[in-house]
């Protein structure tokens, strides 16, 4: 774990139109510093596997970087803990309504999905629909302090309680992705319809077996602001306006590729 900023002295020179005290000098090296879950496909795992890493390799590749980890599991304070106690410099994912980070422009739109059994599961588009009493829903749950996901909270406001099935976002972190059991709950028969973050749906209903469908949940906004729907950004530092600005140039600019990327990893829109 690295808390060493070599590059943000070259940056600092360029800002200021300042040379090197020697041209002969080697450049000091830079590095893009990412705080990343180590354990948490499809974003991003230690083996560089996540479409976050892959990304935070692009954004590296474009500013002539060196990208280093420091990894974290993303728990409550993940923001506190990393990005605003400096043990990097970005962190990959992040709404862009955040408010303890300096977004880029969003490199992405999400939403929640309703997962269902291609052949024989429940149509279910709305949390209105009626066939939400009457079959058994998995959700994701954080807590017990009502800082639950928005489904939970859609669903209860609905009184569709006691039919719901709750499984931690964080989970038994010793295995791989714990997340995503919730929709391997689905192929299991261990419940008929989740409500899950549609990157993660998009990843594992791709995985071998039993098929699986996806249908963006309705309503987008539940009213009176209950929202559904998310502009995902790259997170930097409040005040690091400079590194911003280049990780947007370089969003903008290969603004195709990360869409390619994007979609081979099945992240859907809404």
């Amino acid at each position: 774990m690295s808390v060493l900023l070599p590059w943000t002295v070259g940056l600092l020179l360029f800002a200021s139109g300042a040379s090197p005290a020697s041209s002969s000098e080697p450049r000091p090296e830079r590095v893009l510093r990412v705080c990343a879950d180590p354990n948490n496909l499809p974003f991003s795992n230690a083996r560089g596997e996540g479409f976050e890493n892959r990304l935070a390799e692009l954004l590296g590749r474009e500013l002539k970087a060196r990208v280093e980890y420091t990894w974290w599991a993303q728990r409550r304070g993940f923001i506190r803990s990393t990005l605003k106690a400096n043990l990097c410099d970005v962190v990959m994912g992040v709404p862009t309504e955040l408010e303890m980070v300096l977004p880029t422009r969003p490199y992405y739109r999400s939403t929640y999905v309703f997962v269902t059994k291609k052949d024989g599961g429940p149509k279910v588009h709305s949390f209105d629909d009626p066939v939400l009493h009457q079959v058994k829903v998995g959700v994701h749950l954080v807590g017990d302090d009502f800082s639950n996901t928005p489904p939970a909270h859609a669903l209860t406001r609905r009184g569709i309680i006691q039919n719901v099935a709750g499984y931690s976002l964080y989970g038994d972190y010793a295995e791989d992705s714990p997340p995503s059991a919730l929709v391997e709950a689905v192929r299991k028969g261990d419940v008929d319809v989740a409500v899950v973050w549609g990157p993660l749906a998009g990843y594992y209903a791709r995985r071998p077996g039993v098929p699986l469908t996806l249908t963006p949940v309705s309503p987008q906004v539940d009213p009176p602001g209950l929202v559904f729907a998310f502009d995902i950004a790259v997170g930097v530092r409040k005040g690091d306006k400079a590194l911003r600005d280049e990780l947007d140039a370089v969003l903008t600019r290969r603004k195709r590729e990360v869409r390619a990327l994007l979609a081979s990893y099945g992240v859907p829109s809404p």
